[in-house]
């Protein structure tokens, strides 16, 4: 029994296609080798084995007390609250870009997340070449578009053949549906109105089909892949500058953390360019939480601003890179190291909870509790929903409110704090995670 082999070419002679350009990938473990503005110098480690890291330790603590090294930034970050859209903008580029470098803080006020809108304009008018993070997601978005489209028509076009059958059985009165062929024509005609002659509805045309463009609920505004292909664009030099038009946003929270809890960021009055003291600024960020902004004798220990700050801080304190999760309808997004590197791993909702006898001891303050604490079944559902479909964790977080009593003051005094570390301590923070029950998949 003889055996045969095909002909085959050699792998030297085979054709090979062509790779598509790509960008170089910028180096982000460098670009962001620090998570906070700040520096921090560490004593080298204690080896029990090698008695000489005993004399290394203490030259270096010994150096460093003699020497204390500088950990905030040479230059100071400043910044200035704006009133109208109650965030606090940095105008000076060398400082967005260590904020954002350096932590993640801000967004872009003419870019999705990083401020890149100077990039975009470069390559725009042909002096760059390459693309920016906005520009790949575009791209991929088309090519999941594409896929799409290309997957419905096909998905169509076997409900046609299969209605055909069905319309070609029934017309025929031939029994034994097992038995016929599957050769069917590539295109046959189906009939102009709803339904088929066997009574099936139709599926829509393409171009009704087209009209709804697939919607694309899963994917994250923050996290991108550099690594497609991008047109290649000549780069030409221009004699005239662009200027930057943008500038970075920060959020009261991110602002207030960046001032008070690492202390490299000076934020000036909106009405004069006086850097506004810590206290100043904790009583403007709660005022501002609301709309329209109260005065500081109507606030409460129950701010909008002072709840998602002091989740904001708690997150912040444990490595978590924390930004805005209004897309996904949450209060924060919990990032492993950042949006370049991977998606939010959880969703945060901040809640509120008065557990405290205060709060239940008069029926005004019991129907206030019930207002701003009680949430239906159907937005918790919602809300849970919307996570497990772009794959995160929904974490609700449950803020213990103190009562007036322990703020050392009464309600209508709570505008000024003199110790804002005693003040926030007297909040507790409880972590609960859920995740969304599928029958189909967790069935024991």
């Amino acid at each position: 029994m003889g055996v045969s082999f095909e002909a085959q070419a050699p792998p030297a002679q085979r054709e090979t296609a062509p790779r598509p350009f790509q960008a170089p990938r910028p180096n982000y473990n460098k670009l962001h080798a620090q998570p906070l503005p700040v520096k921090t110098y560490p004593l080298p480690p204690l080896i029990p084995h090698n008695p000489l890291s005993l004399i290394h330790i203490a030259f270096t603590y010994l150096f460093q007390l003699l020497v204390p090294p500088t950990s905030h930034p040479a230059t100071s970050l400043r910044g200035y609250f704006s009133l109208e859209t109650r965030s606090v903008h940095v105008i000076d580029h060398v400082t967005a870009r260590i904020l954002w470098e350096q932590g993640f803080f801000g967004k872009g006020s003419l870019s999705r997340s990083e401020p890149a809108w100077l990039e975009r304009e470069k390559v725009r008018q042909g002096r760059r070449a390459g693309s920016t993070s906005e520009d790949v997601t575009r791209m991929r978005r088309e090519e999941r578009k594409q896929f799409k489209t290309e997957r419905a028509r096909k998905e169509r076009e076997v409900i046609e053949e299969k209605l055909a059958q069905e319309a070609r059985l029934a017309a025929s009165g031939m029994e034994g549906a097992k038995e016929i062929t599957t050769e069917t024509n590539d295109h046959v005609p189906m009939p102009a109105v709803g339904l088929a002659s066997s009574g099936c509805p139709v599926p829509p045309k393409e171009d009704e089909r087209n009209a709804f463009p697939p919607s694309d609920m899963g994917t994250d505004a923050d996290a991108y892949e550099p690594s497609m292909k991008v047109p290649v664009i000549p780069a030409e030099v221009a004699p005239n500058a662009i200027l930057n038009q943008e500038h970075l946003q920060l959020t009261l929270e991110e602002a207030f953390f960046l001032a008070y809890g690492l202390g490299v960021l000076d934020i000036q009055e909106p009405s004069s360019s006086e850097t506004m003291s810590t206290s100043k600024l904790f009583s403007v960020c709660r005022s501002n939480s609301y709309f329209p902004p109260k005065s500081s004798e109507q606030l409460s220990p129950d701010d909008p601003f002072l709840l998602s700050y002091v989740v904001y801080h708690h997150f912040r304190s444990l490595g978590w890179v924390v930004r805005p999760g209004i897309k996904f309808a949450v209060d924060h997004l919990l990032y492993n190291r950042g949006p370049v590197f991977t998606h939010a791993e959880f969703a945060v909702v901040v809640l509120p909870s008065y557990t405290h006898a205060y709060w239940s001891s008069t029926p005004e303050l019991q129907s206030r509790v019930e207002r701003k604490a009680k949430k239906s079944w159907w937005w918790l559902h919602c809300v849970n929903r919307v996570q497990a479909q772009v794959r995160k964790s929904l974490v609700l977080v449950y803020v213990e409110v103190p009562p007036p009593e322990e703020m050392g003051s009464t309600m209508e005094d709570l505008g000024e704090v003199a110790d804002i570390g005693q003040f926030l301590k007297k909040y507790r923070v409880r972590e609960l995670a859920l995740k969304r029950w599928t029958p189909n998949r967790m069935r024991g």
